[in-house]
């Protein structure tokens, strides 16, 4: 399967994408200690927000095959760069905040924070990159 995604520059360091399929868009400005404003989404933001969605994604597929509910679930992802040897990000800290009572039995928890390490984004990381994903069941 593949889709498309067009972009355009509109200036300021700003870009403007919009996915294929369905038309949405976002813009993404540079972050403020790389010369832009800070106004939206970093390029490098977007591949933080990628994995804490993705993660949050394949552990909505796994709960409804074991028809559990996980809605109130949550992911935190805390990107942090690093200059050398050039400019890329350094790590992906992820937490995965389970509400109580939702997912109680150790081999469901066991599933659960196997499929979310083996996300499609996780997955695509470079291996440079430090990116541990921790759950917490409240």
């Amino acid at each position: 399967m593949s889709v498309n995604i067009q972009a355009v520059y509109t200036g300021n360091l700003g870009v403007r994408a919009t996915h294929g399929p369905s038309g949405n868009q976002l813009t993404t400005d540079a972050p403020v200690d790389n010369g832009g404003q800070g106004t939206s989404f970093s390029p490098t933001d977007l591949v933080a927000t990628a994995l804490g969605s993705c993660v949050l994604t394949i552990l909505g597929l796994v709960s409804q095959r074991h028809e559990i509910d996980l809605t109130g679930t949550k992911v935190s992802v805390t990107k942090e760069m690093v200059a050398q040897p050039v400019r890329r990000i350094g790590r992906l800290e992820t937490i995965v905040t389970v509400p109580a009572g939702l997912v109680d039995d150790p081999a469901m928890r066991d599933r659960l924070e196997a499929a979310a390490r083996k996300c499609p984004v996780h997955q695509s990381l470079h291996t440079d990159i430090d990116a541990p994903i921790t759950f917490v069941y409240e």
